[in-house]
């Protein structure tokens, strides 16, 4: 077998055509528009830019010089204002902005209103801290309102801002100060998580020991757990907040200006610094929301990601406030109290359009349906899907289980460096099928081609490629232009963008994601996706989650090691660990039965619910287990070693 491809193993039958009654209110009802956005490109992104405020409108729609893209040329806009400003200035003005949520059960409710007057005091607070036009400010936060606030701020005086995920270790936060060079550094005391105190100060002042750049660190009392206070450096926020004044004119800003600087993480130790600009970053994740969300007037929307993450920035903040959306935010678990919290969100908000991980949701099927059947569920009308595949088994279980088998499930592909959503269904036309991305956005052109660039026959596998630029793109990586031509634009030429993602194209063109290339083995010459040999085992009946990494193998090359978590009434034994390589075995093929099958309570995942696969191959491997402090719980990776033979 060739190496030259990833082998397409595992078929699923079922279709799903949108609702009539849905399709009859979506934006989009029509097909044809992929047509349309496909012959007036630059005119199909002008139309969703026009719907924005801009203080001078654009030249020209695009500059593309492969692999360097300029969106809205010379166009002065701000985000802040497009976000807060424009909406005031309506029926909106007291229409819910931001419904937030604490893990302990407090409650705050921002109107567009109030969340103006607070972005204005905060970024009055910034200047008065000496942060100007182009100042880098660092964000290291859990979920809370002020989050949103001081991002906002920092849009409206054009200082870019880098998000910190508050899960990150201090040598994380420190690395990411430094490369950014950042002057400001916002923190809180503390978060709650599962009803401890995460210490944040604590985490943050380690951080600053090797920080030169940070004039000050603005602390937002959350958690009243007493901190170190350095005097002169430290202020804390509500004391600033004070008296500071309630107007600030947002500054206008040039489209190919830097908004936000966020890191993800390398193959090597740095971090890569992903620019994203301003007027095309907003048009793009503006479009999406409306059109991949069906977002309406009257909707309330809650993407349950944590703002540290790109999917935060885009789906809680930017995109549903510049579409002017109720969006809901929440600082907790899914699982505390209770395994149903998520639920009694939903049912006390009235959320209409949910939109989850599915690692989140694979738990949620280990729990079990009681949970959300303890609550009323009845006024979501769309599910979404973010962060990885999603096996057909999961899929099936959140369109039964959670959408009563009436809610579209926008199954969204897309990454930090893309900024916005690029291959998804739109709700009111495609036929969805279960663990399909289904189609790109319209005006877009994905592909999957071979080891060579050549695309791939219908039914083939191979390696996921865009071949259009989009407008939320990122224009760089700070202030290393070459690695980033180096890691997107060279491996197939420069106007082709490539991921890094696995993926195969069906009879139909649909483009279904197989996951990271590294994730990719290669068992005796075979390249089998660990996403499909995890979907096999996750469709067995007595199997909540799997994992599944390669490990070395004297015949194969590599062989196949799963990891598995069995449902709540089920228990390991020799018999099922045999049924269940022959489930794989039935379901798959021969060539992915797995060699070594390890059950276990639970999986390494860091507090956003991504299991860190690298960790599971150290320990198949026998080696020294890299970092671990991003892990919602550490001691899991111990108990896994000790249970590999």
């Amino acid at each position: 077998m060739s190496d030259e491809t990833i082998e397409v193993l595992l078929e699923e039958g079922k279709v799903f055509p949108p609702p009539e009654d849905f399709k009859k209110q979506a934006w989009v009802k029509d097909d044809t528009i992929y047509e349309k956005a496909e012959k007036d490109f630059e005119g199909f992104w002008a139309t969703f830019a026009e719907e924005l405020h801009w203080f001078k409108k654009w030249d020209r729609v695009l500059e593309w010089d492969p692999p360097w893209a300029k969106w809205f040329i010379n166009g002065k806009i701000n985000v802040s204002y497009n976000c807060l400003d424009r909406h005031i200035q309506t029926f909106r003005k007291n229409k819910a902005a931001i419904i937030w949520e604490g893990e302990p059960g407090d409650i705050k409710i921002y109107t567009y209103w109030d969340l103006y007057r607070e972005v204005c005091k905060f970024a009055n607070v910034l200047k008065g801290l000496g942060v100007k036009k182009g100042d880098r400010v660092a964000i290291y936060m859990p979920m809370v309102p002020e989050l949103p606030i001081a991002m906002l701020a920092c849009t409206r005086i054009g200082a870019p801002h880098s998000i910190v995920f508050g899960g990150f270790s201090p040598a994380s936060l420190r690395d990411r100060i430094i490369d950014a060079e950042a002057k400001i550094l916002i923190t809180t005391d503390g978060g709650w998580r599962r009803g401890k105190v995460v210490a944040l100060k604590e985490n943050a002042d380690e951080a600053l020991r090797e920080t030169p750049s940070i004039e000050h660190v603005i602390v937002v009392k959350r958690t009243e757990n007493d901190i170190p206070f350095k005097k002169g450096r430290d202020l804390w926020w509500h004391e600033l907040m004070k008296d500071a004044s309630s107007v600030c004119e947002a500054e206008p800003m040039d489209a190919e200006d830097i908004l936000y600087i966020l890191y993800t993480s390398g193959t090597t130790a740095k971090p890569k610094g992903v620019v994203h600009t301003t007027g095309g970053y907003l048009t793009g994740v503006y479009a999406t929301t409306k059109w991949v969300f069906d977002l309406k007037e009257e909707d309330t929307f809650w993407c349950t990601a944590d703002i540290g993450w790109v999917t935060g920035h885009s789906y809680i903040v930017y995109g549903p406030l510049a579409l002017g959306t109720t969006s809901v935010m929440f600082e907790g678990a899914p699982d505390y109290p209770d395994k149903d919290r998520f639920w009694g969100i939903v049912e006390k908000y009235g959320v209409t359009v949910f939109y989850t991980a599915p690692t989140a949701i694979r738990a949620f099927m280990q729990w079990g349906k009681k949970y959300p059947e303890m609550h009323d569920l009845s006024t979501l009308r769309l599910l979404g899907s973010v962060g990885e595949p999603i096996n057909p088994a999961a899929w099936m279980w959140y369109y039964e289980t959670i959408g009563k088998s009436t809610c579209p499930i926008v199954d969204t592909w897309w990454q930090t460096e893309t900024g916005m959503i690029l291959i998804t269904p739109l709700p009111g036309v495609t036929t969805l099928k279960p663990g399909s991305a289904t189609k790109p956005f319209p005006s877009l052109k994905a592909d999957v081609v071979d080891e060579k660039g050549t695309p791939v026959p219908p039914g083939g596998g191979g390696y996921l490629v865009m071949k259009t630029p989009w407008p939320a793109m990122l224009r760089t990586l700070y202030k290393d232009p070459d690695r980033y031509v180096k890691t997107y634009w060279d491996r197939y030429g420069k106007e082709i963008y490539f991921p890094g993602d696995g993926a195969k194209k069906d009879m139909d063109g649909y483009i279904w994601i197989l996951g990271r290339v590294d994730d990719v083995m290669n068992v005796s010459g075979h390249r089998i996706s660990t996403m499909e040999v995890e979907s096999a085992l996750v469709d067995h009946p007595a199997v909540a989650e799997a994992a599944v990494v390669a490990r070395p193998h004297d015949v194969k090359g590599q062989g196949i090691m799963a990891f598995v978590i069995l449902k709540g009434e089920q228990s390991a034994s020799s018999e099922l660990e045999a049924d269940l390589k022959k489930h794989v075995g039935t379901v798959i093929g021969p060539i992915a039965r797995p060699d070594w099958i390890v059950f276990t309570e639970d999986l390494p995942k860091t507090r956003s619910g991504k299991i860190m696969r690298r960790l599971l191959k150290d320990i198949a491997e026998g080696k020294e287990l890299g970092d671990t402090t991003t892990l919602r719980d550490s001691s899991i990776v111990e108990k896994i070693k000790d249970s590999v033979k």
